[in-house]
């Protein structure tokens, strides 16, 4: 398997490894309610609350990321950049999932458009193709 693919797998493990913490920080508010799971996490706050805005943009960067991966495989578009591209990606969701979790904003916000920059630029290497073969 490619490295952007194994990035892919990753960044699908770590929407899992952002979701851990809202489960602990929704045990610590009375018990997890698998009933209304979702009515209980609106009602997180501090820790809990960024845990699951980290889980839900987490959901959000892995589409976005995905189909930059693939568009890039589709079109045979590989090499160095792709795959550093990739690499890059997912230390910047490692990095920001730290991030928001410690309630660090600005620094959050950076490596948020790392990651962006780097699923756009995925998606359209097959432009710039020919330079990377």
């Amino acid at each position: 398997m490619s490295i952007p693919f194994w990035c892919v797998f990753i960044s699908a493990l770590l929407i899992y490894v952002a979701r851990m913490p809202v489960a602990k920080a929704m045990k610590e508010q009375g018990g997890y309610n698998n009933h209304l799971p979702r009515q209980q996490q609106a009602q997180l706050t501090g820790f809990g609350a960024r845990a699951l805005a980290a889980h839900q943009n987490s959901i959000e960067a892995f589409i976005l990321f995905a189909v930059g991966v693939l568009m890039a495989h589709t079109t045979q578009t590989a090499g160095w950049l792709i795959d550093s591209l990739a690499m890059i990606f997912v230390i910047a969701r490692v990095i920001y999932l730290l991030c928001y979790w410690a309630d660090l904003a600005w620094q959050r916000s950076l490596v948020w458009i790392v990651g962006l920059v780097c699923s756009l630029l995925l998606m359209i290497s097959p432009t710039f193709r020919t330079i990377l073969l």
